[in-house]
């Protein structure tokens, strides 16, 4: 995983408004996003919200230090609302140095 390369596009997503940040307003969103990236070492409330973001045709990412990636203190889930630079993201992220 290329951790330098996944930083810069999500603060590129960041910048563009293309990120939602945070389980409570990825719970209120209902439009559609692509990609979710969540921290493998996140809380039973953040586990549960990604059972339920299952069910919809998105892809879902468990990455370390998500907070690191994203520069936002105790972040553990967020949303990608732009598809091409999701795939660019996932294509990173799976990745093998």
């Amino acid at each position: 995983m290329q951790r330098d390369k996944i930083k810069g596009l999500l603060n590129i997503c960041r910048k563009a408004n293309y990120l939602i940040i945070g389980g409570e307003k990825l719970e209120q969103y209902n439009k559609k996003f692509y990609l979710v990236l969540y921290d493998l070492a996140c809380a039973k409330n953040t586990l549960k919200l990604i059972d339920k973001l299952k069910n919809k045709s998105c892809q879902l990412l468990g990455v370390e230090a998500l907070d690191d990636l994203i520069s936002i203190k105790n972040c553990k889930i967020c949303a990608i609302k732009n598809k091409k630079l999701s795939e660019n993201i996932q294509k990173l992220c799976e990745e093998k140095e």
